[in-house]
C-alpha cells in the first residue's frame, strides 16, 4: 500500500500537467479561492519546476525536497492533517508538543512527496469537470491516472475551505483508500505504544533520510 500511494502521489503531482489546459505563468498567482483550479495550477507549477531543475535533481536528489517545499506545501493544510493524524491523542499533548509534531509531520510529508517524485515516468492525468462549491466546506477533486496498457486509477484530492475563504488540500484518496486515514491509524497507534515524543523523533528521523532513486525509475531511464 505504501508503494501504491507513493506512485499515485508522484503521478498526481507531476503527471497532471501533461494534459491540463496550459501551464500557469511564472508570475501568475495560484487561485486559492477555487479548489479545482488551485490543484491543477499547483500540479502544473510542480511539473514545470521538476523539468527546469532536472540538472539539479540529477546532481542531488535531495533537491526534490526543495521543489516540494516551495511549490507544493504552501497549498497543503499540513497542520490540519497533523491534528487529524494525532486523533484522540491530540488533547493529551501540550501546546509545545503539538507545535513540534506539526513541524515534524510537515517535514515527513515533504520527504514522502519528494521520494514519490522519483517514481514519475511520464503518465497522464485527467481531471473531472469542476462542480459548484459555493456552499461547500470540503471539496473532492476527482482525477484519473491514465497509463497505456493499464486500467485508469481513480483518485480524489480533498480540499477544505479556510476562514479567509481560501482553500488548501489535506488528503489524497486512491481507489477508495485515504492516505490521511492510513497515516492516522499508523501514527496514532505509535503514539499509544511509544508516546508523542518518540513519534516526533521518528518523524524527524524519516525527514532526514536520503532520497533514493527507485529501481523502477532506473529501469525507465535505461
Amino acid at each position: 500500500m505504501k508503494t501504491f500511494f507513493s506512485r499515485v502521489i508522484a503521478l498526481c503531482l507531476v503527471g497532471s500537467a501533461v494534459i491540463s489546459q496550459g501551464a500557469i505563468a511564472a508570475n501568475e498567482e495560484v487561485n486559492t479561492h477555487d479548489p479545482y483550479e488551485m490543484i491543477k495550477q499547483v500540479s502544473s507549477m510542480t511539473f514545470d519546476r521538476f523539468k527546469s531543475d532536472k540538472a539539479l535533481i540529477n546532481d542531488d536528489l535531495s533537491h526534490l525536497k526543495v521543489i516540494v517545499r516551495e511549490e507544493l506545501m504552501p497549498y497543503v493544510d499540513y497542520k490540519y492533517a497533523a491534528y487529524k493524524v494525532m486523533g484522540q491523542y491530540l488533547s493529551d499533548t501540550t501546546v509545545d508538543q503539538r507545535n513540534r509534531f506539526v513541524e515534524a509531520f510537515e517535514g515527513y510529508l515533504v520527504a514522502t512527496y519528494a521520494q514519490a517524485l522519483t517514481e514519475y515516468t511520464d503518465q497522464k492525468v485527467a481531471f473531472d469537470p469542476p462542480s459548484d462549491f459555493s456552499d461547500e466546506k470540503i471539496v473532492e477533486v476527482n482525477v484519473q491516472i491514465l497509463e497505456q496498457g493499464r486500467p485508469p486509477i481513480k483518485i480524489q484530492f480533498k480540499a477544505r475551505r479556510l476562514k479567509d475563504n481560501t482553500w488548501k488540500a489535506f488528503d489524497l484518496v486512491a481507489e477508495g483508500v485515504s492516505l490521511l486515514a492510513s497515516k492516522q491509524s499508523e501514527i496514532s497507534n505509535l503514539i499509544r505504544q511509544q508516546g508523542i515524543e518518540a513519534v516526533i523523533t521518528m518523524l524527524n528521523d524519516k525527514t532526514q533520510q536520503r532520497i533514493d532513486r527507485q529501481p523502477v525509475k532506473e529501469a525507465a531511464a535505461a
